[in-house]
């Protein structure tokens, strides 16, 4: 989604750490509570030292906590701290995912995060990602005991635990099969090791400030555990990664950093020695007590995927994967820092075998399920074999929304990507123009460039499609398209709501997006390559461009949004039983590329005024306040709502976004009705006094 990768997933860095992944099938799943309790050092030593697979499952997206950035609370909140996870997740090299459940403040006890959230709703969600990723080994920062502290913590540790067990089971979640998912047997589960001490007072739990005794329940197998647990695995976060120039334990509170609306922003800490202890709860296969991995044990290598196949004859899926393994490991061997070039060949011989390869497992004898879950990691391989490839060659793409003519004359070059709108409208036409280079001196034939929108909505891209030729050495190339967004394309929104704070879970609107961190944006571009007849691909969010003084040209993905806006404030209040009349502001925002005028008009209860009132706003972007006199009938002790309607282009308008987000944060709207809610309260005031 971002116009660019951070500095570690740039050149030959981030072309080694995709060789080092492909030359692996390891992948680990962490389960936590809220954004920031993840281990970023483990996370970040996994996939960006080991080419570990890695995912973040976070239960809820922290509605409850603190804020030290904005004004943001509950709702908004979450939307804030959710990005602030993605843009950690850039750093720890991990993919995202949520629960439906919210942050309803701090728990004292894991019992009532079970009474609140609802073991099933919990338990489901987690097998579902789970089953999504497939993870030969699960992992947690907590063990779902009093060590934990934090209810919802506990009972993270406790859903890591009974996922591993449940993921394997058909018989557990069935619906989840029915819409295409499949069981999925984990090998290991590990949670970090407490680390508040076992004294002879037993085990501290913070969250009551009460002792306990120092047992532990293992959810896998049901068994307790007494004293202190044991640590299995130990992992090196304070090693030195000199392609990435840091320690992972560094680069990982580069990525803590971007949380900032818990710590303000953090500093790189001196690089030294530290290291994370992992107990281990579940093994389905034979490992010493003490291991040197997660993975020991395991064969992650690219010839263990052969180990999916059960019935019919696999002997060609070994001989495949290990001709795939050697292309791996000789592109390992010709690396070179200042040549990444040079091992291209190579990773477009390895994609097509994986290519070849997929082609054969689909039309074997294996059983239907041995097929599905081979042809699942040869997708992943094949994805990174691309990503691989296009790394070596320096490929780069940017799509951006482009004004209808280019600047033109001596100065041009100092004024691509001029600034253009932030929100796209329903039905509004405008121009995208993508960048393409490739800087080596390898000529890479770029087959196709097209403009991809959400399935279902009918939005008019013209040319449907583009050739960018033969690009040769050091050689760019644009395209450009015309584009009408859709009538009645909706706007770019949360997929999960909830209809008050009081709710501790969310409502899903579209399951499509079900434990994904937002809805996707609504339009992107794919480059389709080919090197020595071998096709690949990649693909990029289109951007919107703005220049903002100091920060400069800044790129943010363009989202769709309502032509009109419409807000109340306050949002709700209260009206006394005498009142003869009260006053509201109602704020029109318009996205509008151009004036537009229009009226606003007052939904009150039955027998109470208010005048319609006209606005005019002269450009995108422009707000427009208006008052409202509202003359109440009788007034009971009682609710009321009132609703504002926006008029505009003969469509009605009533609701209003919030824009969530700070400076160097990519921002995200929330939407809420625009009504105020109001209720008759009997005050009585004693004599003389002035209120």
């Amino acid at each position: 989604m971002a116009a660019q990768p951070i500095a570690f997933d740039r050149g030959a860095a981030a072309l080694w750490q995709s060789l080092q992944k492909l030359h692996t099938r390891a992948s680990l799943l962490m389960v936590t509570a809220h954004p920031d309790d993840e281990d970023g050092g483990m996370l970040t030593y996994e996939s960006r030292g080991q080419g570990v697979r890695a995912t973040l499952l976070t239960l809820n997206r922290a509605e409850g906590g603190a804020n030290v950035m904005t004004s943001d609370y509950f709702d908004a909140m979450g939307l804030l701290r959710t990005e602030e996870l993605l843009a950690a997740d850039r750093y720890y090299g991990t993919q995202q995912f949520f629960t439906r459940v919210c942050d309803y403040g701090f728990s004292k006890t894991k019992e009532e995060s079970l009474e609140k959230w609802g073991h099933d709703r919990v338990l489901a969600d987690v097998v579902r990602v789970v089953r999504m990723t497939r993870p030969l080994v699960i992992t947690s920062v907590f063990v779902g005991g009093r060590t934990d502290g934090h209810g919802n913590h506990q009972l993270a540790g406790q859903m890591a635990q009974e996922a591993f067990k449940a993921a394997g089971d058909p018989t557990i979640f069935p619906d989840q099969l029915k819409d295409g998912l499949r069981p999925w047997k984990p090998l290991k589960d590990y949670a970090s090791v407490p680390f508040a001490p076992v004294t002879d007072k037993g085990i501290f739990d913070y969250a009551d400030g009460k002792y306990y005794p120092a047992e532990f329940r293992n959810y896998t197998d049901g068994t307790v555990i007494k004293g202190k647990l044991s640590a299995a695995v130990e992992i090196p976060e304070g090693e030195y990664n000199p392609l990435l120039g840091l320690t992972y334990a560094q680069v990982s509170r580069l990525g803590l950093g971007q949380q900032k609306s818990q710590n303000g922003g953090t500093g790189l800490p001196p690089a030294e020695e530290e290291t994370s202890s992992y107990h281990r709860f579940g093994s389905l296969v034979s490992v010493p007590e003490k291991e040197s991995s997660f993975f020991d044990g395991i064969d992650v290598s690219l010839a263990g995927i052969a180990s999916l196949a059960q019935g019919g004859d696999s002997a060609f899926l070994t001989q495949a994967l290990s001709r795939i393994n050697s292309l791996v490991e000789k592109a390992l061997s010709d690396f070179s820092a200042q040549h990444t070039e040079s091992v291209a060949a190579t990773l477009a011989s390895g994609l097509q075998a994986t290519n070849d390869l997929l082609d054969k497992v689909g039309t074997s004898d294996l059983t239907a399920d041995s097929k599905s879950d081979v042809s699942e990691e040869l997708r992943i391989k094949q994805t990174q074999f691309a990503n691989a490839l296009a790394e070596s060659l320096g490929l780069s793409a940017l799509a951006t929304l482009a004004p209808e003519k280019e600047p033109t004359g001596p100065f041009a070059r100092f004024f691509r990507n001029p600034e253009s709108f932030q929100v796209t409208i329903p039905g509004q036409q405008f121009w995208v123009k993508v960048h393409v280079t490739n800087p080596t001196g390898i000529p890479v034939q770029l087959d196709s460039v097209v403009l991809e929108a959400p399935p279902g909505q009918q939005w008019k891209i013209d040319p449907a499609s583009q050739s960018g030729g033969t690009l040769k050495g050091n050689q760019s190339v644009d395209v450009r398209f015309s584009v009408q967004a859709a009538q009645g394309v909706p706007s770019t929104r949360p997929y999960f709501t909830r209809p008050d704070i009081e709710q501790p879970y969310y409502d899903v609107q579209d399951s499509t997006f079900l434990s994904l961190p937002t809805s996707p944006y609504p339009l992107s571009t794919r480059l389709h390559f080919s090197l020595n007849g071998v096709p690949f691909e990649i693909s990029q969010v289109v951007q919107s461009v703005k220049r903002v003084t100091g920060r400069g040209t800044i790129l943010e993905p363009l989202i769709v949004g309502p032509a009109i806006s419409v807000s109340m404030a306050p949002q709700a209040g209260i009206v006394l039983l005498n009142a003869k009349s009260f006053d509201l502001t109602v704020t029109v925002h318009s996205n509008v590329k151009g004036p537009a005028t229009g009226s606003v008009k007052l939904d009150v209860p039955p027998g109470w005024t208010a005048p319609r009132e006209e606005f005019s706003t002269a450009k995108d972007g422009e707000d427009q306040s208006l008052k409202f006199h509202v003359t109440p009938a009788r007034i009971e002790e009682k609710g009321y709502t009132i609703t504002a309607v926006a008029t505009y282009d003969g469509r009605d308008y009533k609701e209003g976004y919030h824009t969530v987000g700070y400076p160097g944060l990519r921002p995200y709207n929330l939407y809420r009705p625009s009504v105020y809610r109001t209720t008759g309260v009997d005050v009585k005031v004693a004599p003389g006094m002035n209120v």
